[in-house]
């Protein structure tokens, strides 16, 4: 029996939800087992999954959209925007396996699948407890301060700054299977983690300047634009660090795969959250959290990304509730 994984590449959430479901998998199936793979997908306008994307005995798709093929076998997720085309989700509901799961209001995927794994199928892994209380903290953004991920002094925050930054998706299904067994103090510690992970961090702490820079703030709104410099995916805490009082930023960035259009809510905020940014990004056919979300579009759009940045920081700007 051979298994595959998709999983949200480039997150650290993502690649804790394929080690937590490979890992409940082989001990389940044992001997059975053949092989497992992992496969990273990222977030597009157009159909995500590639032809003979689930090609596998056993073909599993964690912290990821739904997809209505019935060679998908197994589904963990918690994105709000789970269901594009919106006719998924009742494919969604009408599954009768016992092996597709969503909940939109969980803090992390990997946290949501753990929960569920034990309360449907008995199983539960006491040592990936560190590994899931800091998924529930990265991707809820659930730090004490801003200060915690941009500077980026935790084991787990370095294998999320370079799970983010990474080309190599090789080095994606090595940290996963680390993830599955190891401590993250003894993963950051690697060698093979150490030496990519040292010019992510320099370019990490470049670009707090380059950020500093090009911020323009209005309205309680940060709006940056890094398509035109070498920052293609900066923190998306460096503006709440550098601007406390900001309600929420939209980012505009580029890289050779896609043009990006990332919006955040500040966490810290005094003032109350008034807008639900999946449903902005929706718009545009991206999607996210309430509180987080993108619209990723082809690498050659950056006018339409700038464009979508300007619409989306209007209506942030405005208070009204969307």
């Amino acid at each position: 029996m051979r298994l595959k994984v998709l999983h949200h590449g480039n997150c650290f959430d993502g690649c804790a939800s394929a080690a937590v479901f490979s890992r409940f998998f082989a001990e389940r199936e044992g001997a059975r087992l053949e092989a497992t793979s992992f496969f990273p997908l990222q977030h597009a306008q157009k159909d995500p999954f590639p032809p003979g994307a689930f090609d596998a005995d056993v073909n599993a798709c964690v912290d990821f959209r739904f997809s209505p093929s019935p060679a998908l076998h197994w589904w963990f997720d918690h994105h709000q925007s789970a269901f594009k085309p919106a006719g998924d989700r009742a494919v969604f509901e009408r599954d009768a396996s016992g092996q597709k799961f969503w909940d939109p209001t969980a803090p992390s995927c990997a946290g949501f699948m753990a929960r569920t794994l034990q309360a449907r199928f008995g199983w539960t892994a006491p040592d990936l407890a560190d590994l899931l209380r800091w998924a529930d903290l990265i991707d809820a953004a659930r730090f004490p301060s801003a200060a915690m991920p941009v500077r980026l002094e935790e084991p787990a925050l370095r294998l999320m700054a370079l799970l983010e930054a990474t080309q190599d998706p090789s080095l994606q299904t090595r940290i996963i299977e680390a993830l599955r067994v190891r401590p993250l103090a003894e993963i950051a510690a690697e060698p093979w983690v150490t030496a990519p992970l040292a010019p992510i961090l320099e370019r990490h702490f470049r670009s707090i300047e380059t950020v500093r820079r090009l911020a323009r703030v209005e309205g309680g709104v940060v709006e940056v634009d890094l398509s035109e410099t070498e920052v293609q995916g900066a923190n998306k805490f460096i503006a709440y660090e550098l601007f406390p009082d900001a309600r929420y930023t939209v980012v505009v960035s580029r890289d050779p795969k896609r043009a990006k259009v990332s919006v955040g809510s500040n966490p810290w905020s005094k003032v109350t959250r008034t807008h639900d940014i999946a449903r902005l990004c929706e718009r545009y056919g991206g999607g996210g959290h309430p509180v987080v979300g993108a619209v990723s579009l082809d690498p050659d759009r950056i006018l339409d990304a700038r464009r979508v940045a300007g619409e989306i920081a209007g209506m942030l700007r405005d208070g009204g509730a969307a």
